[in-house]
Formats: structure tokens, C-alpha cells, sequence
């Protein structure tokens, strides 16, 4: 019988949540939700998952948005099963420290932690950061930092190594974790390919159509091979689902009719300097925005069977949702998994009250399908 098993992870607004679609990140600028991240509105995000059974919660990283590791911390001690994904830069703070952080988390929350790779794909968010290397330069960067923390999570000897950026001498640490962390990793782009072939636990896309996903699966599928590995796949979608198709739909004309074309303007002209070819690939279902005016049918955005490009209108990165019936959410969301994909990073606006609509109305419907859901 084949694998139809599906990982279910949410998503954490430590930027702030809203009604409407917020804009910015991933090179779209700073944009704020009226509901403000507080400790306590993460915290209901984070029960709310876990009582639906989502595996992990992905935490960003970038100016746009809460430091991911403060965040993660407090809530790990508010929540007793969820994992949380760390997004975090490698080469931004020193790796030995990394894996320490990473460590001490692992032992304080009994192995919740899993962690999200993301060098960086705009130079001038980097720069801010006071980091000036180029994106093939973070690529390998990140394949040496990856393969030095993994080597201290694992090494009983103390590691001395000169590398072109990562030099330690003697670096340790005082204890290994019993659970080595997961490493999710996305890259679009041929460096990143590769990279993730060799460091990647769950290589991680954006949503594209599954014909595209398919391809983009096989190009990474042949990296791992080239390094004697295989490993697992992982996808990132806002969803969009109610009792009836109908119902779905004026959601997301809604949520649409409320986006100013200049605002969408303004944005795609900041995501335009992106270096990220996921942005590209993501921008490019729309059409970069360039004829979105008001009153536009959101049907109009739909690039495939109930996948919509309107979120990436505003919002930098994931910027598809699937839009439809819990029935053909679920539909879309089994054929993915049988295009290879097992993790599906999902969320949806506001968070909250999305976990639910999701966790109560799409995940009955995948298993009805013969899709189990693990962690239910």
C-alpha cells in the first residue's frame, strides 16, 4: 500500500494577525496586522494548533518580523506536544552557538524543536543585519554551518576545522541532543538545489502548480541521490476552505476586494529587487500585479483547480492559497501527496480561528479520503 501519510504544520504571525491579507516580508517591506503579536494572542495560536493536532508551528525570521527564537522559547513553555519550526539565518550568529541554542531547547521542551533554513534572498534586508555577502556566497555559507552544526549535535570528539566561513578550533558542546533537530530547507534556484540534496532533512517549496512542484520535486530528488541520501518533501499554502465551494470563493473575493492597487504596486515594486528565484516564480503567477484593479474577480487569479495567486499580491513569499470546499481542499492538498509532497505548511487569515476551520474541516475530509493525518 502507498504512503498517504500527511504532516500537517501551522504558522506563526509574529508579525501580527488580521481579517484581511497582510503585506510585506520576504522584501515587501514592514506591514502590521491589527491583532499585535503578543505573547498571549501567540499563545491561543499555539494551543489552537496543538489541540487540532498541527505537528509544528513555523516561526519566521526578518526585520519584518519577532526574532523566532525569543518567540519559540516562551511559548515552548506554554505548550506541552507541539513542535516549533525555527526559521533562522545561518552565518548571522555564530554556528557553535546555534547548536547550543539548539540543544538547551531540544533537552528544556523533551525534542520540540525543528528548524527552518533561510539564507536570505534580498541583499539589503541582509545588509541590515550587517552581513554584505552575496546569495551564492550564503548558499555555501549555509551547506558549511549546516554540516558544522550537525557534526556538534552527533561528534563525541571536539571539532577544530578551517573552512572558507566557518572556523572553530575546539568547539564542543557540553551535551548532545537526544533528538537531533530536523532541517527543513527551501531554494528554488540551482545553489540551492543542491544544497538542500545535502543538508536537507524536508526540502520546502512555495505554492506552485502541482506540474511545477512536480518538476521542482524531481530536481531536488537527484541532488539528494548524488549525495546517497533521500529525504522528504514539504510544501508551503495558505488555505482557503468552507462547507461549500460558493462560500470559499466570496472568502477570498472579499479578503481581495479589500487590496488597494497602489498598495499592491507599491510592494511588487520592493519584492521586485528580491535576488529569491522563489519570489520570481511567485510573483510571476500573477503577473507581478500589474493588471489587478479594484472590483477584480478573484476567479481571475486562479492558476490552477482551486489555487489561487490573490495572497501574493500583497505578501511576499507564500503567496497561493487553495481555495474551495473542505471536499476539494482536501482533494488538491492528497494530490500534492501524491506528487511527493508529506508536509504541508499551511495557515490562513486570521490564524486563529483558521486553525479550527482547517483542523475541523479539511483534515476530516482527508482522512475520509484514506489520507491519515499524523499527530491526530
Amino acid at each position: 500500500m502507498a504512503d498517504t501519510e500527511i504532516t500537517l504544520h501551522w504558522y506563526l504571525p509574529t508579525y501580527g494577525d488580521s481579517r484581511l491579507i497582510i503585506g510585506g516580508g520576504h522584501g515587501g517591506g514592514i506591514y502590521h496586522g491589527e491583532r499585535e503579536p503578543t505573547l498571549y494572542y501567540l499563545t491561543q495560536i499555539a494551543l489552537a494548533a496543538e489541540a487540532n493536532g498541527f505537528e509544528s508551528l513555523l516561526t519566521p525570521t526578518g526585520q519584518w518580523c519577532a526574532d523566532s527564537w525569543v518567540t519559540d522559547a516562551a511559548l515552548l513553555a506554554r505548550t506541552s506536544r507541539i513542535k516549533f519550526l525555527i526559521a533562522f539565518r545561518p552565518g548571522l550568529v555564530s554556528t557553535p552557538l546555534i547548536a547550543q541554542q539548539t540543544q538547551t531547547l531540544q533537552e528544556l521542551s523533551g525534542g520540540r524543536v525543528l528548524l527552518n533554513v533561510v539564507v536570505g534572498g534580498e541583499d539589503i534586508e541582509q545588509r541590515a543585519y550587517g552581513d554584505y555577502t552575496t546569495k551564492e556566497q550564503r548558499y555555501a555559507r549555509a551547506d558549511e554551518a549546516l554540516a558544522l552544526a550537525q557534526d556538534l549535535w552527533t561528534s563525541q570528539e571536539p571539532i577544530t576545522r578551517q573552512g572558507t566561513y566557518e572556523t572553530v578550533e575546539n568547539a564542543q558542546l557540553a551535551k548532545r541532543p537526544e533528538t537531533t533537530p530536523r532541517i527543513f530547507f527551501g531554494g528554488s534556484s540551482q545553489p540551492g538545489i543542491e544544497v538542500a540534496g545535502r543538508r536537507a532533512d524536508v526540502y520546502l517549496t512555495w505554492g506552485e502548480t502541482p506540474d511545477k512542484v512536480e518538476e521542482k520535486l524531481e530536481r531536488v530528488r537527484q541532488s539528494a541521490a548524488a549525495a546517497g541520501r533521500e529525504i522528504e518533501y514539504g510544501i508551503r499554502l495558505h488555505i482557503i476552505a468552507r462547507d461549500t465551494s460558493q462560500q470559499a470563493w466570496a472568502e477570498a473575493q472579499r479578503l481581495l476586494d479589500s487590496v488597494d492597487p497602489e498598495e499592491v504596486q507599491k510592494i511588487q515594486k520592493d519584492l521586485a529587487r528580491s535576488q529569491s528565484e522563489g519570489q520570481r516564480l511567485q510573483s510571476e503567477l500573477h503577473g507581478q500585479g500589474k493588471d489587478f484593479v479594484s472590483g477584480a474577480d478573484a476567479r481571475e487569479l486562479e492558476i490552477a483547480p482551486n489555487l489561487w495567486a490573490g495572497v501574493g499580491l500583497l505578501r511576499g513569499g507564500a503567496g497561493t492559497a487553495l481555495v474551495g470546499s473542505y471536499q476539494e481542499v482536501a482533494q488538491r492538498l492528497a494530490e500534492y501527496r501524491d506528487a511527493g509532497i508529506k508536509h504541508f505548511i499551511v495557515s490562513g487569515y486570521p490564524h486563529l480561528e483558521e486553525t479550527w476551520t482547517v483542523g475541523e474541516g479539511v483534515v476530516p475530509q482527508l482522512q475520509k479520503l484514506g489520507y491519515p493525518v499524523t499527530n491526530r
